[in-house]
């Protein structure tokens, strides 16, 4: 097993197959938070810059949380913003095939923010929305307002502040803001985020 890990998780992995220390390699999309924990309440250690590269330790057990080795040290990502190579294409690593070969990792005593419901992220039906019709997503492209910036990363189940201003789309049950730059889809109800724009 690898001793260069972070303080603040070292010890943490109890099952990790030999064979998935190859080197499967993951590059970021954009800039992203790398974090000491599988989730957006741990503490930012670094960010893999777009384009980027890192070595693919594993994926959390029922979670888009990974782990990847990058600059000597271990951090987490969320693997909906890191792309890798799987059957000769590049697949963004949330939707990776089920035979992917990516290394399952069980941590007990570690819980990612997929398995809670306080903080900024939440578990209910809205974040499985259907997504939004196009002339939806051409409305809120044509009527872009400006974006609000939070520490998180953009994507569904990030629950937006009040001060954050949502916008009505014309016989739509959502509204839609831009946060850090992107158009995002919101339950009015909830506030949370349903769908990250294209």
């Amino acid at each position: 097993m690898r001793t260069l890990l972070l303080p603040a998780i070292a010890g943490t992995f109890v099952a990790m197959s030999g064979s998935a220390w190859a080197d499967t390699l993951v590059s970021a999309d954009r800039d992203l938070n790398m974090r000491a924990g599988p989730g957006s309440r741990y503490p930012v250690v670094g960010v893999l810059a777009a384009g980027q590269t890192a070595v693919l330790d594993g994926c959390l057990q029922g979670s888009k949380w990974c782990a990847v080795g990058n600059a000597g040290n271990q951090a987490w990502v969320n693997s909906d913003y890191v792309t890798s190579e799987f059957s000769g294409g590049r697949v963004v690593l949330a939707e990776r095939p089920v035979d992917s070969g990516v290394t399952v990792i069980e941590t007990p005593g570690i819980v990612a923010d997929d398995d809670v419901s306080t903080g900024s992220i939440v578990q209910d039906d809205d974040i499985d929305a259907p997504v939004p019709p196009m002339e939806v997503r051409s409305y809120v492209r044509t009527n872009a307002i400006d974006p609000i910036y939070i520490q998180d990363e953009v994507r569904t189940g990030v629950v937006l502040p009040d001060s954050v201003v949502l916008r009505e789309v014309p016989g739509y049950d959502y509204r839609y803001a831009y946060v850090n730059g992107e158009p995002v889809i919101v339950s009015p109800s909830s506030r949370h985020i349903v769908y990250v724009g294209d």
